[in-house]
């Protein structure tokens, strides 16, 4: 029986203690639950916890990227190293996997991931996933690993996607988790404080970001937290965090590909009859373009975003940023090929 993909985040402020240790109890209490998991789903954990666990060896740290990174470099192996001690207990040998934006934005190398990726479950090793932060450029970072888990669980086409956070799922007025959300719209949006734990980069507005694109691409999301006894299990049945409720999606692979590089550092700014034609599936022409958003290259991933400043879609760029500015009052150019755009 073929397996379905499974991909779950732990944010940093799940597995450490306040002074940034990783917490072994959990990472006991997770690889018991994820060996279970592994009968039926092919799994991929995407583990932040390198930078806390590694910025105690640096002295008057202050967490400036280059900083950030050297933490980084320091804290991975000692994170893998402790997930290799529980994981063996039950028989699955863990992989680290540093990954960076161009392995998801350029199509090959994407393709060459995911081959790697199923020679892991082939022979059941977990790959633990983190961003390569020694390498990886400002520009060309994670926004953080909610984002990455999420790159990862639309690309691979996951059935579901598990993010593990403190506060055990999404609240409430009255700070009180809400089991089920249909979908995300200014009510939800009005519950989410701005706030962000002091170890790590994300919060709930970012899982919500990621949610919602992954929710509209058909895969089923769960916040949740990892306190109590089988959380992840219970998650998945429904019985704790908050579950968001999956929109039909019949995207092919490809199309699912080009939708994972939503979340990129390039985009144009359409007007509103370049929005109608591409809703109606046509091409993006560049008189439709009323501003170019980043640097990019023809042939990267872009977002397409409307005069709302609503994503409503991404596109593979036919031509530069540069040269799409210097057209846009040039009519018959095209921006994106139909065949290239996806629409949300």
């Amino acid at each position: 029986m073929l397996k379905k993909v499974l991909v779950i985040k732990l944010g940093t402020a799940v597995i450490t203690d306040e002074e940034g240790r990783i917490d072994e109890f959990v990472i006991k209490k997770i690889a018991g639950q994820i060996a279970t998991l592994s009968n039926e789903y092919n799994i991929v954990l995407v583990s932040s916890g390198a930078v806390g666990s590694g910025k105690s060896f640096f002295k008057k740290y202050k967490g400036t990227l280059t900083e950030r990174k050297a933490a980084a470099a320091v804290g991975n192996p000692m994170l893998i190293q402790l997930y290799h001690k529980y994981f063996s207990a039950y028989g699955i040998t863990v992989a680290q996997a540093l990954c960076e934006r161009h392995h998801f934005s350029n199509r090959k190398q994407f393709l060459q991931l995911k081959e790697t990726f199923a020679e892991f479950w082939q022979n059941d090793i977990l790959p633990v996933v983190n961003e390569n932060d020694l390498v990886s450029n400002i520009e060309l970072k994670f926004s953080d690993n909610d984002e990455l888990a999420t790159l990862i669980a639309i690309g691979f086409d996951a059935d579901t996607l598990i993010l593990c956070t403190s506060a055990g799922g999404l609240m409430d007025a009255e700070k009180n988790i809400i089991p089920t959300v249909q979908k995300i719209d200014a009510t939800i949006l009005g519950y989410v404080t701005k706030t962000k734990s002091s170890l790590g980069l994300g919060g709930m507005l970012s899982k919500l970001t990621s949610t919602k694109l992954a929710a509209s691409l058909g895969i089923s999301v769960i916040i949740c937290g990892l306190s109590g006894k089988d959380t992840l299990i219970s998650a998945l049945q429904g019985k704790s965090g908050t579950t968001f409720i999956t929109q039909a999606s019949n995207l092919k692979a490809r199309q699912k590909w080009l939708a994972s590089g939503s979340i990129t550092i390039g985009g144009v700014y359409v007007d509103k009859g370049a929005s109608k034609a591409l809703h109606a599936r046509k091409s993006l022409l560049t008189v439709g373009v009323k501003k170019v958003k980043g640097n990019f290259v023809a042939g990267e991933v872009i977002q397409l975003i409307d005069e709302d400043e609503t994503i409503v879609g991404v596109a593979k760029a036919k031509l530069s940023g540069a040269e799409i500015s210097k057209q846009i009052a040039h009519k018959n150019i095209i921006a994106a090929h139909a065949d290239d755009i996806v629409i949300f």
